[in-house]
């Protein structure tokens, strides 16, 4: 393979045969591959080279400013539309391409081309030029075999160019080193690198890795960290996470221990394989049990525990149910470590039933209907399978984020001290807030690409069927008084909004939960520290007797419905989606319908299109759980949703009219404090 041209400005130089790494470098980001599950999740690791294209809105963004015009687009402009959207890819298996031979080394087979441009293995170059004081990047490798590896180098427009080009032919193991400046990172890019083998030979690639100066690291001294899991009646996912942080040598020489905080009746520590982990942990492993606190109450006590004993210098949140890759949890620690300043490192979220799915990398905070949004504008789901990371431009973008969920988040000792632990308010919002909190203090949130666990997506959940709508409601509005000290009306807005959604679908239930919330906030901050460890079960209780909650796991001890909803296939712009959505609220606020004396229900609506527009013209309902286990005979009120409207809307109004001095009270109250959270842990 012909070496490639490159510029004097790229600083890039290839070394071969030498004996040992630089020890002024340190290795931030090991290039690895997985060992179980490789079906479903290597192309997050490791891609066959497909020729790579890039659509005219790349080179000139003032394109996807206009919109597609059909009506005067000829037979040749078609087929360039089609041509640009639609990407054919080989659906061969990877293992005819190549083989993994280790967590940390490769096979190329002969003939065959792969790509490291990769979401695990693609070096997130623009996020360390913003956040750490770096100067350069090293690359290093292991090769054997014939065949050459290209360095290239992308923008944060994802425009990319190859760097280096080292052609490989050598019977026994030999060095590759290429050093890479940071240039033109400003408004993101990645480096990465690409194998090719001969035609005659494979070339194996094992032990790559990035490395930056250790000298422009802040933190000088070795830091350590402290994991916090916290569970609740999830012992085996739970024992997951211990069996494979314990299986992961590099992560345990930075690991001072795990605070395993269980929660729950169906103990982690009568597993079968709980002994064995023990002991293999040994004190890197300290399992507590409390009573349930919800998310809020598991993570603060790992965050305790660790200030408590002094030595970590951060702490890692880790949800007990997420899938975890070892060498993400190293990559945030020496992310933060050479960080200009203490910041809090957080993972993307990947779908656990769909593995090369990226749910969100970083969501902003959207102070005006206080909500969240992906960050950038990048849309939330992406595939990695159908559009890898080189071919997405979009994702190059550094992409700049207000807060990291909690299912993957490392926090520096340093700033706990500062501003304390969660807030006590058990689910919900938790994050969030303290991401805001931090923010106000100075310390911002990164959410590094190449970091992330595989979580259950959202989309078999919704909260307002369950005691949940209680706590994203109250939180929602306890985050916004501590963050937004003047009221708008848009908050009032979102509040009836959060109203009428429930009852159009009849979720009568949700109504109670969501008034429940708006009084306890104006109760004030010391009653919902008293109130943290009992007010799941009263808000359970508050939810009984409703038909919306009235669950049956048979379908056949209810009545056979009417008709099945089926949705409509037709599309419709927003703005008719919208004003039927006001017509069918006019609808329920005049309605004389009445559903609770119905001998049979009107329709049965799946989970999936439990939405208001199912819901509309009829009385009752079957309704699917979002989970699919259950289902409920969900019955339209037409009294009681009126009734409540009303309700919500004086709550609210009061709520507003007494805003800044809540806001005060609140802002004022130190309720995520270390002594707030001693009392709660000690008179538990």
């Amino acid at each position: 393979m012909p070496k490639a041209k490159h510029s004097a400005q790229h600083q890039a130089v290839a070394h071969q045969n030498v004996s040992s790494p630089d020890p002024s470098y340190e290795v931030v980001n090991r290039v690895v591959f997985p060992i179980r599950d490789e079906d479903l999740t290597m192309p997050l690791y490791c891609i066959e080279w497909t020729r790579p294209h890039l659509t005219d809105a790349v080179m000139d963004a003032r394109i996807n400013m206009q919109s597609v015009d059909f009506a005067h687009m000829n037979s040749t402009q078609l087929q360039h539309l089609i041509d640009e959207s639609v990407s054919s890819r080989d659906a061969r298996s990877s293992s005819d391409v190549f083989h993994v031979d280790s967590r940390t080394a490769l096979t190329v087979h002969a003939g065959k081309h792969v790509s490291l441009c990769t979401f695990f293995n693609a070096f997130p170059a623009g996020y360390w030029r913003r956040w750490t004081r770096i100067s350069s990047v090293r690359f290093t490798a292991q090769v054997q075999g014939q065949g050459a590896l290209t360095l290239f180098r992308s923008t944060g427009r994802g425009l990319f160019s190859p760097v280096e080009t080292v052609p490989v032919d050598s019977a026994t193991p030999t060095t590759v080193t290429v050093d890479f400046d940071m240039h033109g990172l400003m408004d993101g890019g990645y480096f990465w690198f690409d194998a090719k083998a001969s035609d005659d030979s494979s070339l194996q690639v094992q032990d790559a890795a990035w490395s930056v100066p250790l000298a422009e690291r802040r933190v000088k001294e070795q830091t350590t960290l402290s994991i916090a899991i916290t569970t609740f009646n999830r012992a085996p996912y739970c024992m997951n996470q211990l069996k494979t942080i314990s299986a992961e040598p590099p992560l345990r020489a930075r690991l001072d221990t795990i605070y395993c905080t269980d929660q729950g009746t169906d103990l982690v520590q009568n597993q079968p394989d709980f002994d064995a982990v023990a002991k293999e942990l040994g004190d890197q492993l300290t399992y507590i049990r409390q009573g349930n606190m919800g998310g809020s109450g598991g993570f603060s006590r790992g965050m305790y525990e660790t200030l408590k004993a002094g030595k970590s210098s951060y702490t890692l949140l880790l949800d007990d149910d997420a899938i975890s890759e070892p060498e993400a949890i190293l990559r945030a620690v020496q992310f933060a470590d050479y960080c200009v300043k203490p910041t809090i490192v957080g993972g993307g979220m990947l779908h656990l039933d769909n593995r090369t799915v990226l749910y969100t990398q970083g969501e902003r905070f959207t102070r005006h209907n206080i909500w969240m949004a992906p960050s950038g504008g990048l849309a939330y789901n992406h595939d990695f399978a159908v559009f890898p990371l080189r071919d997405s431009p979009e994702r190059h973008r550094r992409i700049d984020s207000d807060f990291n969920g909690w299912w993957m988040c490392l926090i520096p000792t340093a700033i706990m001290q500062e501003i304390g632990l969660s807030l006590p308010i058990f689910i919900k919002f938790d994050d969030t807030e303290y991401c805001l909190r931090a923010l106000e203090h100075g310390y911002h949130t990164v959410c590094l690409p190449g970091v992330a666990v595989w979580h259950q997506a959202w989309h078999d959940k919704d909260p307002s069927r369950t005691w949940e709508e209680y706590f994203f409601q109250r939180n929602r509005w306890i985050c916004a008084l501590l963050h937004s000290p003047k009221p708008s009306l848009r908050f009032m807005y979102e509040m009836l909004y959060g109203d009428v959604n429930v009852g159009l679908k009849f979720v009568y239930s949700a109504f109670k939960l969501r008034h429940m919330g708006l009084r306890d906030i104006m109760r004030g901050p010391q009653y919902i520290v008293d109130s943290m460890p009992g007010k799941l079960a009263e808000v359970r209780k508050a939810r009984e007797g409703f038909a919306d909650t009235t669950m049956y796991t048979d379908r056949n001890e209810l009545p056979a419905p009417k008709r099945e909803y089926v949705a409509q296939q037709t599309p419709q712009s927003p703005a008719v989606i919208k004003k039927q959505g006001l017509k069918a609220i006019a609808k329920a606020l005049i309605s004389r319908g009445d559903g609770t004396h119905d001998t049979e229900p009107d329709i049965a609506i799946d989970a999936k299109d439990a939405i208001w527009r199912a819901f509309t013209g009829i009385n009752s309902a079957i309704v699917t759980s979002p989970d699919g286990s259950s289902i409920a005979w969900c019955r339209r009120d037409s009294k009681e949703f009126r009734k409540q409207v009303k309700r919500g809307l004086l709550l609210s109004s009061e709520l507003l009219k007494r805003w800044e001095h809540l806001s005060e009270q609140y802002r004022s109250y130190n309720m995520a404090g270390v002594d707030v959270w001693k009392r709660i842990f000690e008179g538990q």
